[in-house]
């Protein structure tokens, strides 16, 4: 199988492009089983965590460019990009947090997967091309520290390291509660879009949507009586 789903626990899941040989190329194929993997996973409810990974020498090189340069009807491209756009939507729009775990290079489509995700970390070797300006009209990749500094990654680390503090934050928002990360996550996006008053207004409005769960009573309960909560999503 091109995409993999493996469980870290039972509630962080990760999903691997598995073809190493084509560097983990988001083709036709590998679009709609990512597409499918992240759907099936977003309704599991036992999963509050998504790792996103690639496999072999690094996380994606894009497009298959030996299926693109076969496609030779401008439909044909409009359809690959619509469903490649489909893919980031359903990152963006899912319940469940993703994290893209990178190593060796994210490039092109494989770099705007990576920005699509809700956190990214990557080895400090990694390299990046596309999603700025500078990238876009140069072609020149950029190194992993100053991804981190334009915000394009949350941080980088050691090759050793790379694995443990992605888990490590992975199993932080696990140990949240189900019902106030997708309502957060869901809100974040939603009002990026609004103007600012607008913003102020919707995000006061499921910020009280959100302290009427009873997992927000839990939580502040917990905290009071300096104890470990426990959650029901609800």
């Amino acid at each position: 199988m091109n995409i993999k789903v493996i469980n870290y626990s039972k509630d962080i899941a990760g999903v691997i492009i598995n073809e190493p040989k084509t560097y983990n190329s988001l083709s036709f194929k590998n679009l709609n089983d990512l597409i499918k993997a992240f759907k099936k996973l977003d309704k599991d409810k036992n999963v509050k965590v998504i790792i996103l990974e690639g496999a072999g020498k690094g996380f994606s090189a894009g497009h298959n460019l030996k299926e693109v340069k076969n496609l030779k009807k401008k439909e044909k491209y409009q359809k690959l990009f619509s469903l490649c756009s489909k893919l980031m939507l359903q990152i963006v729009e899912g319940r469940k947090p993703v994290i893209a775990k990178v190593h060796g290079a994210a490039f092109a489509a494989g770099c705007q997967l990576v920005a699509s995700c809700d956190l990214a970390y990557s080895t400090k070797d990694a390299l990046f091309a596309k999603p700025m300006m500078k990238m876009l009209l140069t072609g020149e990749p950029i190194k992993a520290n100053y991804a981190k500094e334009i915000g394009l990654i949350n941080d980088c680390y050691s090759k050793s390291k790379l694995n443990s503090e992605v888990l490590k934050v992975a199993k932080t928002i696990a140990s949240k509660s189900n019902l106030t990360i997708k309502i957060g996550k869901q809100a974040f996006y939603k009002q990026l879009e609004m103007p600012l008053k607008k913003a102020y207004t919707y995000t006061s409005k499921m910020m009280s949507i959100n302290m009427m769960a009873m997992d927000a009573k839990e939580g502040i309960s917990a905290f009071l009586e300096k104890r470990k909560p426990t959650w029901k999503n609800k």
